[in-house]
């Protein structure tokens, strides 16, 4: 009889043991990904206006779908057929539209132009509109250093939006320069 108790009272903690460790687990687990349902992408190579900041523009539109929160995204560049290299925007929004210091926001090549103003829209926080959300019908914009990926006409590259809680890509924009 004391062997059916004790036996009886094992399973009991050991079945308690796997719930608390299953719950434990479940609180991990992460809601499912933003949507966006539709989305653009374009290039510039020599934008309107002339100037110093206004070669290789990247422009992402979001179209539709579910606002982003910004702290929440990479955007992935790879240009390995352009120009051999590939690069992520990281730790958005970048602090005052600026890529500096670059180790802060750039991983992989360092296929981004730095200079002042290298991001716009809602990446980063120079806009009196910033609210850390990225809606639909707002572009977010970045350059190509033309030093470090220099695009030919025709050349093809692909910008993907990447929810970083989830690992999905939520945008993949096939760009080709003009």
């Amino acid at each position: 009889m004391v062997a059916v108790v004790l036996l009886v009272a094992l399973v009991v903690v050991l079945a308690a043991s796997v719930t608390a460790a299953t719950v434990g687990y479940a609180s991990d687990l992460r809601g499912p990904a933003p949507t966006v349902a539709q989305s653009s992408g374009e290039f510039e190579r020599y934008a309107t206006g002339g100037g110093r900041y206004t070669d290789q523009i990247v422009r992402v539109t979001h179209l539709a779908g579910d606002p982003l929160r910004v702290a929440d995204l990479e955007l992935v560049v790879d240009a390995s057929d352009a120009c051999g290299k590939s690069g992520r925007l990281v730790n958005l929004p970048a602090e005052g539209d600026d890529l500096r210091p670059t180790e802060a926001y750039v991983r992989g090549d360092d296929v981004f132009d730095n200079a002042y103003d290298a991001v716009e829209g809602p990446i980063g926080t120079g806009d009196v509109d910033d609210d850390g959300t990225w809606s639909a019908g707002e572009t977010a914009q970045f350059r190509l250093a033309t030093s470090e990926c220099p695009l030919d006409s025709g050349d093809r590259f692909t910008v993907r939006v990447v929810h970083t809680p989830t690992g999905a890509v939520l945008v993949e924009e096939s760009v080709t320069a003009s």
